[in-house]
């Protein structure tokens, strides 16, 4: 396989893919920086209660299991009742990191998506991922509910991590001589993506782990957190009638 010859690329390709990524990146880091500082600087509340609930359940337990929730779809009723809006989240997430991959991928590393396969099952992903994205935003606009609670920044970040994967999709076969419009256009979203999502509501990962941790810890210590296993929300009456009587009862 052969490398992509950098004398195919046009100037301004070159610098999209390669300087413009850096500095996106470099800045994005730096604005993080400064705001895990920040979350940092607030002190976590203390306890204001002694231990209580089921004795298994430590603070550890119920913040290591709150932090991995978001892979275990049964411990939500939400998601338990509309498993496809999960899946649809699901694969709109990994296309999202994927194409951040590929942005890595394809002006340091082009020879991992040559092969035919590996570019179809790209396509596939990022097709899924733009479809379940306009699906989103035509959901946002549509339904009154969900419209009533949306900012405008709502709204264009779906609307640019759509455009942004439709761009990715098309650019995935990296064939320069005939779809040069969409890589250069691809590489020119990923760094506007990068400079804006450390201010946009995008960012919410980076508070996941601070906000997901300190939440378990809490649930745990009160003996809630890790929750019981109950997939189909079983009536409660079903389950004590399976319920092992305690000894000496």
């Amino acid at each position: 396989m052969e490398v992509m010859d950098l004398h195919t690329t046009s100037p301004m390709l070159h610098f999209a893919e390669d300087k413009l990524q850096i500095i996106a990146l470099t800045f994005m880091a730096v604005i993080y920086v400064f705001k895990i500082r920040w979350i940092l600087s607030f002190k976590a509340g203390k306890e204001r209660q002694a231990a209580t609930g089921n004795p298994r359940t430590t603070a550890k337990k119920g913040a290591v299991y709150s932090l991995f929730n978001i892979f275990m779809p049964w411990s939500m009723s939400s998601t338990r009742q509309h498993p496809l809006f999960y899946l649809q989240f699901g694969i709109f997430h990994v296309a999202v990191a994927c194409s951040i991959a590929m942005s890595i991928v394809i002006p340091y590393f082009p020879e991992l998506i040559t092969g035919k396969w590996v570019i179809f099952l790209l396509q596939a992903l990022f097709g899924l991922g733009f479809l379940i994205g306009l699906g989103r935003f035509i959901r946002r606009v549509v339904s009154p509910y969900i419209r009533a609670i949306s900012t405008p920044d709502d709204f264009f970040a779906i609307a640019l991590l759509t455009v942004w994967l439709l761009f990715a999709f098309m650019a995935a076969p990296n064939n320069r001589a005939e779809t040069e419009f969409w890589v250069l256009g691809y590489f020119l979203l990923t760094a506007f993506f990068l400079f804006y999502v450390p201010f946009s509501k995008i960012s919410h990962y980076i508070f996941y782990p601070f906000t997901r941790w300190y939440l378990g810890k809490t649930l745990g210590h009160r003996g809630v957190y890790p929750l019981p296993f109950n997939p189909g929300d079983e009536p409660l009456s079903r389950m004590l009638s399976r319920a092992k009587p305690v000894e000496g009862k």
